[in-house]
C-alpha cells in the first residue's frame, strides 16, 4: 500500500485531481480543495500523505498535506453513508479543527452546507464522530499527545507554511511565536505571513 508520495507536480486540475511524477511514474491523486491552496508551481517538488483505496474495479490514491487530515478522512470513511467523495467534500469545506468544533457543537446546519450531505447524514455524523473527532481529526490519532488540539492545529499550520516555501525549522519557529490557544490554522498562517512581511 502507498502511504506517502514525494515527487514533481506535473498536473493540477481543481477541484480534486493531481498527477505527481515520482521517478518517471505519474501517480494520479485525488485531493481535497484545501490542498490546492498550498500547491507549489508545476514541475516543483510536492510531498503528500496518501490514503490508498483498493476496490475490485479501481485503485485510488487520496492525497493530504498532513497525517491529521488523512486520519480524519479515514475516520469519516467508517461512518455509515459517508464515502470517499463525501469525505473529500467535508475536508474541502472546512479544516480538521473547524470540523471538530462543528461536531462538538452539534451544528447540523454547518454540516449540511457540505455538498452531498443531507440532514440525516449530518445527524449521523455528529452521533458517530462525537467521541472520535478530538483524537482522530485534531491529533492524528494519538490520544496521549500533550496539548492535543493545539498540537494538531500547529502541525497543519507548519505543513502549510512549508508548502509555501519555508524551511521546516523556520515554519515551526514562526508558528510557536504567533500561535494562541483559540486560533485556527488559517489565522496562524495569516499571522505568520504578516510576521515574515514585517521582518
Amino acid at each position: 500500500m502507498i502511504g506517502r508520495l514525494q515527487g514533481r507536480l506535473v498536473h493540477a486540475e481543481p477541484p480534486a485531481h493531481l498527477i505527481i511524477d515520482v521517478n518517471g511514474v505519474g501517480y494520479e491523486v485525488e485531493a481535497p480543495t484545501s490542498v490546492f491552496f498550498e500547491l507549489p508551481e508545476l514541475k516543483q517538488e510536492l510531498t503528500l500523505v496518501i490514503h490508498h483505496l483498493v476496490r475490485e474495479d479501481a485503485s485510488i490514491l487520496y492525497g493530504f498535506r498532513s497525517f491529521a487530515q488523512r486520519d480524519l478522512f479515514r475516520t469519516l470513511l467508517k461512518v455509515n453513508g459517508i464515502g470517499a467523495k463525501s469525505a473529500l467534500a467535508i475536508l474541502s469545506t472546512m479544516s480538521s479543527a473547524e470540523f471538530a468544533q462543528v461536531i462538538q457543537e452539534q451544528n447540523v446546519n454547518a454540516i449540511v452546507k457540505v455538498p452531498g450531505i443531507g440532514k440525516k447524514t449530518a445527524q449521523r455524523l455528529i452521533i458517530e464522530m462525537k467521541d472520535k473527532v478530538e483524537v482522530s481529526a485534531i491529533t492524528g490519532g494519538d490520544a496521549n499527545q500533550p496539548q492535543a488540539s493545539r498540537f494538531g492545529i500547529h502541525s497543519e499550520a507548519e505543513s502549510a507554511l512549508q508548502a509555501l516555501g519555508f524551511k521546516p525549522t523556520e515554519a515551526s519557529q514562526m508558528v510557536k511565536q504567533v500561535a494562541k490557544d483559540d486560533m485556527s490554522v488559517e489565522q496562524i498562517i495569516r499571522e505568520c505571513l504578516q510576521l515574515k512581511g514585517a521582518g
